[in-house]
């Protein structure tokens, strides 16, 4: 009995633990990138080559007075940030690494629902910080966020219409002989322009424009709440680029070894990240409009004609519905 209570308690614990030392590596990971490919070097100071420099970064957020403008809502203020980081370490417990925390047979539905909440933090944040900049930054992300959920929900239906199953586990199954990437590489380009739009991430991060909105709707957070934002930020891109590779990239499951199923899966998600890195890097950011416009006019025809078109292929072929 005890040992049971223990390891529901202690497993989610260590998932914990783990995601945030990756998303440590991976914040060190963006600032060497970016250093390299501005021609200077990056963190490397504090720790061999400015290892502990997320480490020193954290200490030195939580360490900081927690700031709250005298007009802000005291309790919304504070309990948004903790909303997005435990929505954000919530989404990971479907994900199997190579099993599970929580086997659930719509794990894909349970995903799109939870990361949809996501917006409550981000609008609630911006409401309550009472300030012009906060809330015009929150109402641009809410509506980022909800507009590119659309051509990610279309594009994981065309996902199980090739798959046949609900959970994740069923997508590394049925891509053990050809990754779907192959056969449905414009879904996977959508998908994965999809992700960097949900994520707030280049060219796409319209909702922490520094040059209009100074930082978006966390411009009034500092210290620990801001830290949780950042948390939970990271934490987001990590899932949707793990996501990504089991969806599209699909790993075969070796049963005689998880520890080398959790580290090819890893492997490809550190990969798709550092690719998020790379655009990043490369590319200006999007006009609003612009952004608007290839959700709109380009992704939502795009998926909806994908659907159909999958979804009447083998009724024209095998005379029979898809078998969900």
């Amino acid at each position: 009995m005890i040992s049971t209570v223990f390891s529901f308690i202690a497993s989610p614990l260590l998932l914990i633990i783990f995601v945030l030392l990756a998303v440590a590596l991976l914040t060190l990971l963006e600032r060497k990138t970016l250093g390299y490919m501005q021609l200077r070097k990056g963190p490397n100071i504090v720790g061999p080559y400015g290892l502990l420099q997320p480490i020193a970064d954290g200490v030195k957020l939580f360490l900081k007075e927690p700031v709250r403008p005298s007009t802000s809502s005291p309790i919304l203020f504070l309990a948004t940030p903790m909303l997005a980081l435990a929505l954000a370490m919530m989404l990971w417990t479907p994900v199997p690494l190579p099993h599970p925390l929580v086997d659930l047979n719509l794990a894909v539905l349970f995903i799109l629902a939870v990361s949809s909440l996501a917006v409550y933090s981000i609008l609630g944040s911006g409401w309550a910080s009472n300030s012009k900049y906060a809330l015009i930054g929150a109402l641009r992300a809410v509506a980022q966020t909800i507009s590119y959920e659309v051509s990610l929900g279309l594009i994981l239906l065309n996902a199980i219409v090739f798959t046949g199953g609900f959970t994740l586990s069923t997508f590394m199954v049925a891509q053990e002989a050809t990754w779907l990437l192959i056969p449905a590489w414009p879904l996977a380009a959508m998908w994965y322009i999809s992700t960097l739009a949900e994520t707030n991430r280049a060219p796409f991060d319209l909702t922490e424009g520094e040059s209009e909105l100074v930082s978006g709707f966390n411009v009034e957070y500092a210290g620990g709440p801001f830290a949780l934002f950042f948390l939970a930020e990271y934490a987001n891109i990590l899932l949707m680029n793990t996501l990504s590779a089991i969806l599209f990239l699909g790993t075969t499951i070796f049963l005689n070894s998880p520890t080398l199923t959790t580290s090819v899966i890893m492997f490809k998600a550190a990969l798709l990240s550092t690719l998020f890195l790379w655009v990043r890097a490369s590319y200006p950011r999007f006009r609003y409009d612009q952004l608007m416009h290839l959700i709109w006019k380009n992704f939502l025809p795009l998926t909806l004609a994908l659907v159909i078109w999958h979804l009447s292929v083998p009724i024209s072929f095998a005379g029979l519905p898809p078998q969900f």
